[in-house]
């Protein structure tokens, strides 16, 4: 991630895309912005998480990987990502209701979860 959002630009972000807003940029920047909590707050190499076509980062201490896929891959669409990420959804519901894509032992993320609560 090139340039660090505002966490002012990343709450209003959130707040949008779960109140049903779906404009791309909003989307974008409430993505970015929480996956760059989470490598802030679980910062390492070993699981990449992937919310195509917003970002990507690499989090958790352990094996590091330098080329190719890394040995924990998380995959999933920018609405699932942001209501995991802000608490709106269960780790385990979205895994079994396909809208999280996982591999590698150390890809269950929910402890790490949620990144931001959002008020009310």
């Amino acid at each position: 991630m090139a340039r660090r959002l505002s966490a002012d630009d990343g709450r209003a972000a959130v707040e949008a895309v779960l109140a049903g807003e779906r404009d791309r940029t909003s989307t974008a920047t409430a993505v970015r912005w929480t996956l760059q909590l989470l490598a802030d707050r679980a910062p390492g190499r070993s699981v990449e998480v992937r919310v195509p076509p917003f970002g990507a980062v690499q989090c958790i201490e352990g094996t590091v990987h330098t080329r190719g896929t890394p040995p924990a891959v998380v995959e999933t669409d920018p609405q699932t990502w942001v209501r995991l990420a802000a608490g709106q959804l269960a780790w385990s519901d979205a895994v079994g209701e396909g809208g999280l894509r996982v591999s590698g032992r150390r890809a269950d993320l929910s402890a790490h979860l949620p990144l931001y609560a959002p008020p009310g």
